[in-house]
């Protein structure tokens, strides 16, 4: 089960949400960029960055904080939030994000995932299905939509796409352990590859995903559980990592 932590960030700094709400925000650094060496020292593989901003805007408002961050970085990053145009794909892709989230646009432009399936490969281009009680939540949360969570990876997965990033975001950020039930319905229906996210708090959490590996999930995002230090040996790395500076063994390196 690759282990994923996620970097969320809003007016330029790294912070937490509780289920999407923006006025439950909890601010953890300043600079993004920090935090993405924190979790690289940590033996991170792969990062998830999500810019709240676009996710309300559809702006690329954080862009250069996420560039920033790829360029200290030697693992894959992936980035979501706001990403509505082939256009803004094609910015990511050229500064060495290693493969994009879509998910408003999804719903409610299903043709760009077509588009976008015939200039990259399924690698690249992800779908982020976002649910409460199994219908799909866009625009930052703020809207539902008429589909069923499984439904839309079903029409996904018939344009192309092989992932899906499934979050229940009843339980995202409550610190309260993860759907388990809604995860293991939505990846039998689904019959994808499956990156799980939303409530996963401890390491008993990460045992009962283990156990749906069966149902395609192979990973999983995880934010506030990391921030919190609910890991051991987390708070020792925080103390040792206080005042943190870059090294040159991550300033020059990126992922191609």
């Amino acid at each position: 089960m690759l282990i994923i932590p996620a970097i969320d960030i809003k007016d330029g700094k790294c912070v937490r949400l509780t289920r999407g709400d923006f006025s439950q925000k909890k601010i953890y650094l300043d600079n993004p960029r920090d935090m993405a060496i924190i979790w690289r020292k940590q033996n991170a593989r792969m990062l998830h960055i999500v810019d709240l901003d676009a996710a309300l805007t559809g702006e690329m408002v954080n862009f250069e904080k996420i560039r920033e961050i790829v360029t200290n970085l030697d693992i894959p990053v992936q980035v979501g939030g706001g990403i509505r145009s082939v256009d803004a794909v094609k910015q990511y892709l050229d500064i060495g994000i290693c493969r994009v989230v879509i998910g408003s646009a999804a719903v409610i432009n299903p043709g760009l995932v077509e588009e976008l399936l015939k200039i990259y490969s399924p690698s690249q281009i992800v779908v982020g299905i976002d649910a409460e009680n199994g219908i799909p939540r866009i625009k930052g949360w703020t809207e539902s939509c008429s589909l069923k969570d499984y439904d839309l990876a079903l029409q996904m997965k018939g344009m192309g796409i092989d992932r899906v990033i499934y979050t229940d975001i009843s339980r995202d950020g409550m610190m309260q352990g993860f759907g388990y039930e809604s995860t293991k319905r939505f990846a039998e229906k689904a019959g994808m590859k499956i990156t799980a996210s939303g409530g996963v708090t401890n390491v008993d959490d990460l045992k009962k995903l283990d156990e749906l590996s069966s149902c395609g999930v192979d990973s999983v995002i995880i934010g506030k559980a990391l921030y919190e230090c609910n890991f051991p040996c987390q708070e020792l790395w925080y103390s040792f990592e206080d005042g943190l500076t870059l090294d040159h063994n991550f300033s020059t390196a990126r992922k191609k």
